[in-house]
């Protein structure tokens, strides 16, 4: 049995102070002084924080917002002289995907490396647009020695990457059948280049370091090369090579093919001799793997099946950072997409000879693992490392603008070592939604749609007889 994969992580505190979504008001009016005050009694223990901080203060316009909303000292105070608030500030964080939630979900996990617990429990829908429309299977759950974080069975995140053969040929006991390129990482995550809808500062040395200490892989743009990492990692760029996959931009100058034979991964932008460049690059660099990144547009689906068909075994397609299509009036949301383009695999008898990466939209670590049950091998996502910095995801960000998040003055070690911990953080999350379906094997999660209950499915098998079809806007 291979060694299991691990993570070393330690805690990478905030920068600034943290944006909170619940504080509490104290009018004081009327107040007993009781000696067992209900705050001093708090479970979390943040009235005594919150008096530190204050004693501590650097701004004034700096709040402590770090209530877990559990309700224990509202419901107890005797003279009914606390309340709780929600704080503005937060509630402008991100945009109608990247919610507040999200946001503040993703500071804990860069900070702890942990599995997030909020005090209040889930108090949202139970179903809702995109990924929150999907219920994944979690009846192993009531097994106790599941392999979670804590249990005692092995589970393994680790995919492959390339094209498998369909049979395998055999004389005198020996393999004769062509092997074709292959790679595998140890979970199904790939950290793609940033969109263009954000302007972002220089992060490519952060995250070649993170990538680095995960052992996983980062796409970056070909025409970064000149100027990719720090004084320090382009001393040593060779070590980092394994794991990055470079984007050949057309428009910026080639990588040197010596560089390119010491790394397992490149992409290509989907063209007309897409396929072309994709053999010219297996001859020049033997045993490298090429994927074809497909924009999923209006014609993205169906070109992503068209180039299976002519022989491309890595496809990486691509919605906007909402994971919805790009540039359709009605798009559709990325999980449905993989589902068609999945089927359709299935149906020609290609899916087990391809592997399919889908990017856009991967804001959460269960939103990876049901895309995986959605029929992808692999995803890619960016934003997550980013917000892992503190970053509010202004929609106004422009590059006069003065960044809230300070994202310009961050530091080496704090930046990789936040990266570092939200990978952490996802391959946990990861093992636990495994353990909890009794899956021990991620691969095996690829379109095993019995394990996840669709709300749209479910809506239409219970109440379609009696309704009809939704209509559609």
């Amino acid at each position: 049995m291979p060694e299991k994969y691990h993570i070393k992580t330690t805690p990478v505190p905030p920068r600034l102070p943290r944006i909170g979504k619940y504080g509490i008001v104290d009018w004081r009016e009327d107040c007993a002084r009781c000696h067992n005050c209900v705050k001093k009694a708090c479970v979390y223990d943040r009235h005594r924080q919150e008096s530190a901080y204050i004693r501590t203060l650097t701004y004034s316009n700096f709040l402590f917002f770090e209530c877990m909303g559990c309700f224990s000292c509202v419901q107890n105070c005797t003279k009914e002289l606390l309340c709780l608030t929600v704080n503005s500030e937060y509630e402008q964080l991100g945009n109608h995907y990247w919610t507040p939630e999200i946001i503040q979900t993703t500071w804990q996990q860069a900070e702890t490396a942990s599995v997030p617990v909020s005090g209040a429990g889930y108090r949202g829908k139970f179903a809702g647009p995109g990924f929150d429309s999907m219920w994944t299977d979690m009846s192993e759950i009531v097994r106790p020695t599941r392999d979670g974080i804590h249990g005692r069975e092995y589970i393994s995140t680790s995919v492959d990457i390339g094209r498998k053969p369909a049979h395998l040929s055999f004389e005198e006991g020996k393999i004769t059948s062509e092997m074709p390129e292959i790679m595998d990482i140890p979970m199904p995550l790939i950290i793609d280049m940033n969109p263009p809808e954000f302007t972002l500062p220089k992060l490519e040395p952060f995250i070649l370091e993170a990538v680095k200490m995960t052992n996983i892989i980062a796409i970056i743009d070909s025409g970064k090369w000149a100027d990719l990492g720090t004084d320090k990692q382009r001393q040593n760029m060779d070590k980092y090579l394994p794991n990055i996959a470079f984007h050949l931009n057309p428009e910026a100058p080639e990588i040197p093919v010596e560089v390119l034979r010491k790394t397992r991964l490149v992409e290509i932008p989907d063209s007309d001799e897409a396929l072309n460049r994709r053999a010219a690059l297996k001859q020049a660099v033997p045993g490298i793997v090429v994927s074809i990144r497909v924009p999923l547009d209006a014609k993205g689906a169906a070109r992503a099946i068209e180039l299976v068909d002519q022989g491309a075994d890595v496809i990486h397609v691509v919605a906007d950072f909402n994971g919805n299509e790009i540039g359709v009036k009605k798009p559709r949301f990325i999980k449905d997409v993989i589902r068609e383009i999945h089927t359709a695999l299935i149906k020609s008898g290609q899916r087990d000879q391809v592997t399919l990466i889908s990017g856009g939209g991967i804001a959460l670590p269960e939103h990876m693992a049901k895309a995986l049950l959605c029929g992808t091998d692999v995803v890619s996502t960016h934003l997550p490392l980013m917000l892992a910095l503190e970053c509010r995801l202004c929609p106004t960000c422009k590059p006069e603008m003065s960044c809230p998040a300070r994202l310009h003055d961050i530091g080496f070690d704090y930046g990789a070592g936040r990266m570092r911990n939200l990978i952490a953080s996802w391959y946990l999350q990861l093992i636990e939604l495994m353990g909890a379906m009794g899956m021990r094997e991620a691969r095996r999660l690829r379109g095993d749609v019995g394990r996840a209950m669709f709300f749209e499915e479910m809506e239409e098998e219970i109440f379609g007889t009696l309704f009809g079809t939704r209509k559609q806007a």
